[in-house]
C-alpha cells in the first residue's frame, strides 16, 4: 500500500545518506581503492549540473544532500561537484525531465508497482530502468512492460558486457543501431546484395531475361 511505499522511500533516503556521507571522491586519474567518484569533464558541465541543482532546489524538491560547493584539497580547482541527493521530486520538475549526468539522484515517490512503471513509460528518455524484487514474476513483468533500453533485476546499473549489443529507447538513443556487440559490426559494415542465376540450359537458348523467382 501507500503506507508502505512512503516507508520503504524513507529507509531508501536514510541509507542513501550514510552511504553519500562514506563516498569518496578524488581526482579523475587516481585509480587508487580509495577513489570512488571523479570530477565532471569540464567547468561548463560543471556549472550546468550545478544549475540543475539550483532549479530542483527552486522548484520545491528536498534537497536532503547538497554537492554545491564540494572541493578536493590539493585539487580546488577541479571540476568536482559532490553527491547530491533530492527527495519528493515531481515529475514536473525540471531535474526529473532533464538528463543531467551528474551526481545528482532524485527519489520520486509512487503509490505502488503500476504507476511506477507508467511514471517510466511515460518519460520522453528510456535509457534504462531497475527493479529490486524478490518477487521473479514481478520482476519478468517489469522487464515486459517497461519502456526502456537496458533493464536490470537486483542491478543498479543496468548496462551490460561491452559484447552485448545495448542502448536506449525513445529520445534516449541516436540513430537505428545500438553500440557494441553485433551492432557495432553492422554499423562498420557496408551491405552489398548480390543476386546471382545459374541456369541449366541448352547453348542455343540464349539469355534469359525474366526476373529470377522462386518457382
Amino acid at each position: 500500500g501507500a503506507g508502505g511505499g512512503e516507508k520503504t522511500a524513507d529507509d531508501l533516503c536514510a541509507r542513501l545518506e550514510k552511504q553519500i556521507a562514506a563516498l569518496r571522491v578524488g581526482p579523475g586519474l587516481d585509480q587508487a581503492p580509495e577513489n570512488e567518484m571523479g570530477p565532471l569533464i569540464s567547468s561548463a558541465h560543471r556549472s550546468k549540473v550545478l544549475g540543475y541543482i539550483d532549479s530542483g532546489e527552486a522548484q520545491g524538491a528536498n534537497l536532503r544532500v547538497d554537492g554545491r560547493g564540494f572541493s578536493v584539497k590539493g585539487h580546488e580547482q577541479g571540476y568536482f561537484v559532490g553527491p547530491t541527493l533530492f527527495d519528493n521530486v515531481t515529475p514536473e520538475m525540471t531535474i526529473y525531465k532533464e538528463e543531467i549526468f551528474g551526481p545528482v539522484l532524485s527519489v520520486v515517490r509512487v503509490a505502488d508497482y503500476a504507476s511506477a512503471v507508467d511514471l517510466i513509460n511515460r518519460h520522453e528518455y528510456g535509457n534504462g530502468s531497475a527493479i529490486f524484487t524478490r518477487d521473479g514474476g514481478c520482476a519478468r513483468r517489469f522487464c515486459e512492460e517497461v519502456q526502456a533500453g537496458m533493464v536490470g533485476v537486483n542491478v543498479p546499473i543496468p548496462v551490460p558486457m561491452a559484447f552485448h549489443s545495448f542502448g536506449g529507447w525513445k529520445r534516449s538513443i541516436f540513430g537505428a543501431l545500438n553500440v557494441h556487440g553485433s551492432d557495432g559490426v553492422r554499423f562498420y559494415t557496408r551491405m552489398k546484395t548480390i543476386t546471382a542465376r545459374w541456369p541449366e540450359m541448352q547453348q542455343e537458348t540464349g539469355a534469359a531475361f525474366s526476373m529470377p523467382t522462386l518457382g
